[in-house]
C-alpha cells in the first residue's frame, strides 16, 4: 500500500531514501503473470509520413477508461518489452483500460523504407499523434520509456488536447545528461571493466569479444537485472516481421551507449520541460537506472506538479525486471488521471 503525500512523491519500496526523495512503503502488487500473452483484440498498419506502422491493441478503445499507449525505446527498438504492460487490460488485475503498442517506423513490424531522412525527433512524435487519429481515440495516455520518453516529451510540449495524462519512463530529456548519468555509473564498475569501456571508444579497440563482455557488465546492473521473462522470449520467438534495427540505432545514437555520434548528440529537450502539465506528468525511473533516479527527480522538480516515483530493485529495464511493481505505480495513477465523464 502507497502511503498519501505530496504530488512530488518519490516512491519506493525500499527502507532508505534515495537521493532528496520522500520515501514510502509499496508493497507489490499480486499480479499473476501470464505464462504466455494474450492475443491482440486488433491488429492493423497505420499510414504515417514515410510508410505505416505497426499496431496492437488489447481491450476496448471506448471503454470508460482512456487507452495507453507505449512508446519503446532505441531508437530502432520494439514493443516487445513493454507486453507486460497487458495486463492493464485485463479485467481480472482491476479496472481494465485498452492498452495500444506499436512498432515505431524502421523497427519490429512495421514498414522498413530505411531512409535516415525519416529519422527525426519531429517525425517519430507526428507517427504518435497519426496513430491516436487512426484509432479514432479523444483522450489517451501516454507513457514513454527511454528513447520513447524523448518522444513523449516532444508529444507532451505541445499541449495536445488529447493527453490525459503523460508518463516519462527512465526517459532521455537530454544526451548530455544521458552521458554524465552512464560516466557516473561507469565508475561502479570494477577497474578492468571501466579500461576496457574506455578502449573500446578509443581510435584503437580492443577485441570485439572484451567490448561486447564489458558492455554487457554494465546492462547487466543498470539496463536490465533480470532476464527475460519465458513469455517475452516466446513473443520475440514467434515474432513476425523484424526485430530491432541497428542502422537506425547508430545514425541517431551511435556505435554504444557511453558515447552519442549520431542525430540525437546534440539533443536537448531540458527546455520542453517548461511546456508539460505538470499535475498530468509522471517521472518513473528504476532503482539502478541507467538514468539515474537523481538526474530525473532534478527533471520533475523542473515541471510543477509532477510526481517522481522510483521502481525497487529496478534497473532501467522497468517492465521486465519489476514488473508488478511497475504496473503497481502506474495502474492507480492512470486511474487518477482518467478524464471526468460528463
Amino acid at each position: 500500500m502507497t502511503a498519501a503525500l505530496d504530488r512530488r512523491t518519490l516512491l519506493v519500496g525500499i527502507g532508505a531514501s534515495i537521493g532528496s526523495g520522500v520515501v514510502a512503503g509499496l508493497a507489490a502488487p499480486a499480479l499473476a503473470r501470464f505464462d504466455r500473452f494474450p492475443a491482440p483484440t486488433r491488429e492493423l498498419m497505420v499510414p504515417v509520413s514515410g510508410g505505416r506502422v505497426y499496431v496492437r491493441i488489447n481491450g476496448d478503445l471506448a471503454g470508460p477508461r482512456a487507452p495507453v499507449v507505449f512508446v519503446h525505446g532505441g531508437p530502432g527498438g520494439t514493443h516487445d518489452g513493454y507486453l507486460e504492460a497487458l495486463t492493464l487490460a485485463d479485467p481480472r488485475q482491476g479496472p481494465p483500460r485498452a492498452v495500444i503498442l506499436y512498432d515505431q517506423l524502421d523497427s519490429g513490424r512495421s514498414d522498413r523504407p530505411n531512409d535516415p531522412a525519416n529519422w527525426t525527433v519531429a517525425r517519430f512524435t507526428d507517427e504518435l499523434e497519426a496513430i491516436r487519429t487512426a484509432l479514432g481515440v479523444p483522450r489517451w495516455h501516454v507513457c514513454g520509456h527511454s528513447w520513447g520518453g524523448t518522444v513523449a516529451l516532444e508529444y507532451g510540449a505541445r499541449r495536445p488536447a488529447a493527453l490525459a495524462g503523460l508518463v516519462l519512463a527512465s526517459p532521455l530529456i537530454s544526451t548530455r545528461s544521458w552521458i554524465a548519468d552512464a560516466d557516473i555509473l561507469r565508475t561502479r564498475l570494477p577497474d578492468t571493466v571501466q579500461k576496457t569501456l574506455t578502449a573500446c571508444d578509443s581510435p584503437t579497440p580492443p577485441p570485439t569479444a572484451a567490448c561486447t563482455a564489458a558492455t554487457d557488465a554494465f546492462y547487466r546492473q543498470f539496463n536490465g537485472r533480470e532476464p527475460p521473462s519465458p513469455a517475452v522470449l516466446a513473443a520475440r520467438q514467434s515474432r513476425q516481421g523484424g526485430g530491432f534495427n541497428p542502422q537506425l540505432y547508430r545514425t541517431m545514437w551511435g556505435a554504444s551507449e557511453f558515447v552519442a555520434t549520431g542525430t540525437l548528440k546534440e539533443y536537448d529537450g531540458e527546455p520542453l520541460l517548461a511546456r508539460l502539465d505538470g499535475p498530468r506528468t509522471l517521472f518513473i525511473v528504476g532503482q539502478y537506472d541507467e538514468a539515474r533516479p537523481d538526474t530525473a527527480e532534478a527533471f520533475a522538480t523542473r515541471v510543477p506538479g509532477a510526481e517522481f516515483a522510483v521502481v525497487p530493485g529496478a534497473s532501467h529495464h522497468l517492465f521486465g525486471d519489476r514488473s508488478d511493481e511497475t504496473l503497481g505505480l502506474l495502474r492507480p495513477w492512470l486511474l487518477r488521471h482518467d478524464p471526468r465523464k460528463a
